[in-house]
């Protein structure tokens, strides 16, 4: 999976960019397309044009009918725009343009053979004369007053744009929609990898719960199996509260699991009842006094709170206390000292703090702490054991109480978690 999941995301990361830069030449090809198309369109109203003039020419010298090739030497020998107004040559340039849908603004010059101008708009100037849109007049090169009109267009560099604006929208959507499966896909890879590492995890630690007790029930058993033992009473009492005690042991981590998956489930139901939280807080205390004082630790009640009525469910609020306390114990280098206080708030709301001295936390690991599954990082403290559940079902709790928490620390400093739970209604 470690050489298979970076070869995914380059070949994946390969195939967007190549699509991107596909993508990005279609689109360019197309508006030199559109700008080649416009060039031939604006020609050709250049040679309907010199054909309209030379047209209306002939119907000004005569009305009989004539072969093209006497009206071609006609035309060669006496064709000049001076027979025209400038209203008449505007009005043709501007009927044919029209007619081959061109609409930018444009300007016009007609020069004699001489290269002086006989007719020129208002807005031409001398530089567009360089303009690449120009023709003789004349149906032969070789005329002897060969004319040569001159138009400038004022290409609107957008318009091609414009032209082709839905092809270009919908090469956009649809190259938004690749970079987003794209991203999605590769999210999608990250999340599977990180759960299958939780679930490696997880099986490891569950293997390494369930195998302490296993072994201690099977040494047990084995003991009782013994000559010596079976006849000593008070070795066969012995080893059976071991037994009983490590088969207790191995229910509670089942029952960790179970607990997790109904949580998922959303199938936990609270039995709601009003509660004074100081008096369930001083019973978890009582319960793992015995474990803090053999780590030659402290733990300090300050139950200050002058309403701790909550609307609750006893047994699960006692487990989010003693998860937060044994949390406190777990992560703890030395000898641990935790402290518990409660405050009210003017808005209806209890709040209880768990402090301890332990190992702390960096921005990081404080991110994923209630996630399932999630272990923060030890260092060289080696003999935290767990799932990895005991916070996120702390957290669902306390959601399912409407209530919320709220965790401080730094590495090194120990850690603080805040739970704000609604007072009971009087």
């Amino acid at each position: 999976m470690r050489k298979v999941f970076p070869l995914i995301v380059v070949l994946i990361t390969l195939s967007v960019v190549g699509i991107l830069l596909i993508q990005m030449s279609w689109i360019t090809n197309a508006m030199k397309l559109k700008h080649e198309e416009f060039l031939r369109e604006v020609n050709n109203s250049l040679k309907q044009t010199a054909e309209a003039m030379q047209n209306q020419f002939m119907s000004k010298q005569t009305t009989i009918p004539i072969d093209k090739a006497s009206r071609n030497f006609f035309l060669k020998n006496n064709f000049t725009t001076l027979s025209f107004s400038k209203e008449e040559i505007h009005g043709i340039i501007d009927g044919v343009l029209r007619e081959n849908n061109i609409k930018q603004p444009y300007e016009f010059c007609i020069l004699n053979m001489f290269k002086n101008p006989i007719f020129i708009s208002d807005g031409f100037r001398a530089e567009d004369l360089q303009s690449e849109y120009s023709i003789g007049l004349a149906p032969d090169e070789d005329a002897m007053n060969q004319e040569t009109l001159y138009i400038s267009i004022h290409e609107d560099k957008n318009i091609v744009i414009r032209q082709m604006w839905w092809i270009i929208l919908t090469s956009i959507i649809f190259t938004t929609i690749i970079v987003s499966a794209f991203v999605v896909t590769v999210r999608t890879l990250f999340n599977q990898k990180k759960i299958s590492e939780i679930k490696s995890d997880f099986i490891n630690n569950m293997t390494h719960e369930l195998k302490t007790p296993l072994a201690t029930i099977s040494l047990a058993i084995d003991a009782l199996t013994n000559e010596k033992v079976i006849h000593d009473a008070e070795k066969v009492k012995i080893y059976s509260s071991m037994i009983k005690e490590e088969n207790k042991r191995m229910n509670k981590q089942v029952e960790k699991i179970l607990q997790a998956a109904r949580l998922e489930k959303e199938e936990i139901k609270l039995n709601l009842q009003r509660l004074d939280a100081h008096i369930a807080i001083n019973k978890v205390a009582e319960n793992l006094a015995l474990q803090i004082q053999e780590k030659n630790g402290t733990l300090t009640l300050r139950l200050k709170a002058s309403n701790p009525m909550i609307e609750a469910d006893e047994v699960h609020f006692s487990n989010i206390i003693f998860n937060l306390l044994d949390n406190a114990m777990k992560y703890s280098a030395n000898a641990p000292h935790i402290e518990v206080e409660t405050f009210s708030h003017g808005n209806g709301m209890l709040s209880i703090k768990v402090k301890d001295n332990g190992i702390g936390m960096d921005k990081d690991t404080q991110s994923h702490i209630f996630e399932r599954f999630y272990r923060a990082h030890t260092g060289n403290l080696h003999n935290v054991k767990g799932f990895g559940l005991g916070l996120s079902y702390v957290k669902a709790i306390v959601d399912a109480h409407q209530g919320r928490i709220k965790v401080e620390s730094a590495l090194g400093k120990g850690s603080s978690f805040t739970i704000t739970l609604p007072l009971a209604l009087s």
